[in-house]
């Protein structure tokens, strides 16, 4: 029965979608199931926008009021900033300006003070560095039965680190601090490590920020007089001017 089916089913024919009469060929193609329920859906949902506009008109406070309503306009259907005039005078602008220069002066002293103290608490015994340690042979013969641990005169468990590896002699007579206490006294030098990098850093950033607003403060007491860019700000660097030289008498 089921070879039978197969049979009438590859025999029938293929089902054709219907197409649009020639007396309605002006107004486009015919629309199909999917076509109209994208084009429902889209419908519903602009119905549901102005639902909820609507809504919102009507609960609308006719009191409100908050000043980016006439701090902004409509440019090209997108909300635009007004250009906001100064009503800082000079002598204001400079009190502001040194203002700024003594809370970075002071951030920045106290950054330096924290880098000094973790300076002075760490050293750099276990840090990972970039040297290494190299041993030199006379033939291969040599290297091939060469022994690290017995060369350095401590044990294998011991040959892998960097510092404290004392020798088998004294072995004898101390103790070694075990793996898992090794392991934590690293872990706490890493952390220290880190954080002393990120303060240098910010340090290094609030020297540069310190470095531009000095030259922001020379170029407002100067005022426009005939200077020279010699070099752009970046971000790492502060801008280079350079005045015309006067002669003083």
């Amino acid at each position: 029965m089921s070879s039978f089916k197969k049979a009438a089913k590859a025999r029938q024919k293929d089902h054709k979608e219907r197409s649009q009469l020639s007396s309605r060929s002006h107004l486009g193609l015919l629309e199909k199931k999917k076509d109209y329920k994208l084009r429902s859906k889209d419908y519903h949902n602009k119905q549901g926008i102005l639902k909820r506009l609507k809504q919102k008109a009507l609960e609308h406070n006719p009191d409100e009021f908050y000043f980016h309503m006439i701090n902004s306009r409509l440019q090209g259907g997108k909300h635009a900033e007004l250009q906001t005039t100064e009503r800082a005078t000079p002598e204001q602008k400079k009190m502001m300006q040194a203002q700024d220069i003594r809370y970075v002066d002071y951030k920045l002293s106290a950054e330096a003070k924290k880098v000094e103290k973790l300076q002075s608490e760490l050293h750099l015994i276990g840090h990972s560095a970039k040297n290494k340690h190299i041993f030199f042979l006379d033939s291969k013969e040599e290297v091939k039965d060469f022994d690290l641990a017995k060369h350095l005169g401590t044990t294998k468990e011991l040959a892998s680190r960097t510092f404290n590896r004392p020798r088998t002699e004294t072995l004898q007579f101390q103790t070694v601090v075990g793996a898992e206490d090794f392991q934590k006294v690293v872990k706490d030098r890493e952390q220290h490590y880190s954080e002393l990098h990120q303060r240098m850093k910010r340090e290094k950033q609030l020297h540069i920020i310190r470095q531009k607003m000095d030259i922001k403060k020379t170029l407002m007491n100067k005022g426009k007089s005939a200077r020279k860019l010699v070099t752009m700000e970046t971000p790492d660097a502060p801008a280079v001017y350079k005045w015309r030289q006067r002669r003083k008498r």
